[in-house]
């Protein structure tokens, strides 16, 4: 188990840019390890570009499950939160139609 820290990246999460570079790091973290956690702590706003293409873009790589079973999450609060289940459910209905 490791854990990134996304409060390395800042409080505030905006950008596709930053979320690529994040999402960079954090599949190489997920490749190598078991389970990674994702901590939030200290982290105020994750705006819905950088959820989706930090965390969503993700499942591009992987099936949900699977992603459910390699990662969690930590420290979120309830906005951050929402941008995420957000961004994964757009992502995740995209990914099933794709296979229709």
């Amino acid at each position: 188990m490791v854990t990134l820290s996304f409060i390395e990246y800042g409080e505030n999460l905006g950008t596709r840019p930053l979320g690529k570079v994040v999402r960079e790091k954090l599949m190489s973290l997920i490749e190598q390890n078991d389970l990674v956690v994702l901590d939030f702590t200290g982290v105020n706003v994750v705006s819905n570009s950088f959820a989706d293409e930090c965390i969503a873009k993700l499942l591009l790589a992987m099936p949900l499950a699977e992603l459910k079973t390699r990662t969690t999450f930590r420290g979120l609060n309830p906005i951050a939160s929402e941008s995420i289940l957000t961004a994964l459910r757009r992502r995740h209905s995209v990914s099933c139609t794709n296979y229709q």
